[in-house]
C-alpha cells in the first residue's frame, strides 16, 4: 500500500491556471501509474471523472477529451515521489474535488476501480 496526498487546490477566477501536486510515499510508489480524477457533486469513488494519467513504466501521459490541451500531468524531475497536474484556462466546469490515485498494472486505466490507493482530495473552485 502506498500513501498519497494532494495539495494546491483553491479558489480562482475563470481563465486562471492552477497547479496541483500529488505527493506519494511507500516502497512501491515508483511502480505505480498515477491518475487524477475529479468529483463534481458527491459521486461515489467509482463514478469519479478521470482527468489524466501518467505511466510509471514509460512516462507516457493520457488525457480525457474534455480537458485535453488544458491539463498537463508530469512527474517531478527532482522528486520522483511527486506528480503534478497543471490546469490552465479554467472554467466553472472544472470545479470539483481533485483526487490522485495509484494503480499497478501498467496500462494507465481510465477507470477509478482500477486504482487501489487514493488521496484525500483537494478542492478546486472556479468563479466567473
Amino acid at each position: 500500500q502506498i500513501q498519497l496526498m494532494e495539495s494546491g487546490g483553491g479558489a480562482v477566477q475563470g481563465g486562471d491556471s492552477l497547479s496541483l501536486t500529488c505527493a506519494g510515499s511507500g516502497d512501491s510508489w515508483r511502480r505505480h501509474d498515477i491518475g487524477w480524477f475529479r468529483q463534481v457533486s458527491g459521486e461515489v469513488r467509482e463514478e469519479r471523472e478521470w482527468v489524466a494519467s501518467i505511466s510509471s513504466r514509460t512516462g507516457s501521459t493520457y488525457y480525457a477529451a474534455s480537458v485535453k490541451g488544458r491539463v498537463y500531468i508530469s512527474r517531478d524531475a527532482s522528486d520522483k515521489n511527486t506528480v503534478h497536474l497543471r490546469l490552465i484556462d479554467l472554467s466553472g466546469e472544472d470545479t470539483g474535488t481533485y483526487y490522485c490515485a495509484a494503480a499497478l498494472g501498467g496500462y494507465c486505466s481510465e477507470s477509478p476501480v482500477d486504482y487501489g490507493d487514493w488521496g484525500q482530495g483537494t478542492q478546486v473552485t472556479i468563479s466567473s
